[in-house]
């Protein structure tokens, strides 16, 4: 069975006041709206970061019972192995319309961490926490600080990212950073160190917000208002919880996550139009790029395959995690509603979200209902 998504919408971003709950009932019933079904339609759902119990203290609170759920929990990956768990459900007959959602509240609940935390025994409690390290930016700090020295580049060229990222934002009235002008180069290597090579505006921005899509089965959803985007492929990979267990430090997990996802969908990424990847820092962007087969290693930098055309966590907006709205934005591309920033004719996607620090990976391909 094919499975499609047939609606797709965020909630309010920026500085809300509002309540995880309150996002989250705005994304879901957005995204039904916007895919011309309602709550009573839904028997699936999957989400989390409410409570250990996500997926049921949501389903209670928008008065559903659905037959399905997933409340996984894998960082920035989990919103597209929620696609691939939702084509498995419902093409067994487990539900007929999931619903996949998340919300954050963290700009103003002031909530956001910067230091992880340690369980004593494991690896990084014994290697890694007398150091004191930053979770998770001094992490992706170290896999910068490989790729530059590695490849000859420097601070100023991974600037480039953030600059790139605020530019595509300009073009979307929904991102945070919309209204406040373009980056230059200066102007990153000038923001206050983080972690180094890691400056403040190589980092994700911290905001309220969250999305939803809505999947049901291809057939069902050509009945319905919107053009349905088709689930081409979907392909998964985790690599390693510490720095300590990585096996190497730019070679991550997209690279199997990846080759998965466009073998179930018989595609290359010749076949690809727009990318929409994960950017938690300003080096996940290279890194990604060449993991998933848009660049070889080291000019990730400069890959010429549209990507993060909303403006990403560099400068969208970022409520912790961003994965679904990945998702949102690839559906909009492929329904040609993105306005000054579309990509013309485009007709695949590839979203991939990351998690913890390069650990978990998941790969979605999607595609235009031809």
């Amino acid at each position: 069975m094919t499975v499609a998504i047939a609606g797709a919408a965020e909630c309010d971003l920026g500085k809300t006041g509002k309540t995880i709950l309150e996002l989250q009932t705005q994304a879901v019933t957005r995204a039904l709206a916007d895919a011309g079904l309602t709550l009573a339609d839904v028997d699936g759902i999957a989400t989390n970061g409410i409570s250990r119990f996500s997926a049921t203290q949501l389903a209670d609170y928008l008065g559903i019972q659905p037959s399905w759920c997933d409340s996984t929990f894998e960082g920035g990956a989990v919103f597209e192995m929620y696609v691939a768990r939702a084509v498995q459900a419902i093409s067994s007959g487990q539900c007929e319309t999931v619903v996949i959602s998340y919300a954050s509240n963290q700009r103003s609940a002031r909530s956001r961490r910067l230091t992880g935390v340690y369980t004593d025994g494991t690896p990084e409690a014994e290697f890694e926490a007398p150091y004191r390290p930053l979770y998770p930016i001094s992490y992706y700090a170290m896999v910068a600080q490989r790729y530059l020295h590695v490849h000859g580049l420097d601070r100023a060229d991974l600037a480039t990212v953030a600059v790139a990222a605020r530019a595509r934002a300009l073009r979307n009235p929904q991102a945070w950073t919309y209204d406040r002008g373009p980056l230059t180069v200066d102007d990153v290597l000038a923001a206050e160190m983080i972690s180094s090579p890691l400056g403040a505006l190589d980092c994700c921005l911290v905001t309220d917000g969250g999305g939803a899509i809505v999947m049901t089965s291809l057939d069902r959803a050509r009945d319905l208002p919107r053009p349905p985007v088709t689930v081409l492929g979907h392909g998964e990979a985790l690599t390693h919880t510490s720095m300590t267990s990585a096996p190497d430090l730019l070679r991550t997990g997209a690279i199997d996550s990846g080759q998965r996802a466009f073998a179930r969908a018989g595609l290359t990424p010749a076949d690809i139009d727009v990318v929409e990847l994960y950017d938690s820092f300003t080096i996940s962007v290279p890194v990604g790029l060449e993991a998933l087969g848009f660049a070889a290693p080291g000019e990730g930098l400069g890959a010429t395959i549209p990507h993060n055309t909303g403006g990403g966590g560099l400068a969208y907006c970022h409520p912790g995690q961003f994965g679904v709205l990945l998702l949102v934005e690839a559906v909009r591309q492929l329904r040609g509603e993105c306005g000054q920033r579309q990509v013309p004719s485009a007709a695949t996607a590839l979203v991939h979200g990351t998690g913890g620090i390069f650990s978990s990976h998941a790969t979605v391909i999607l595609g235009v209902d031809r």
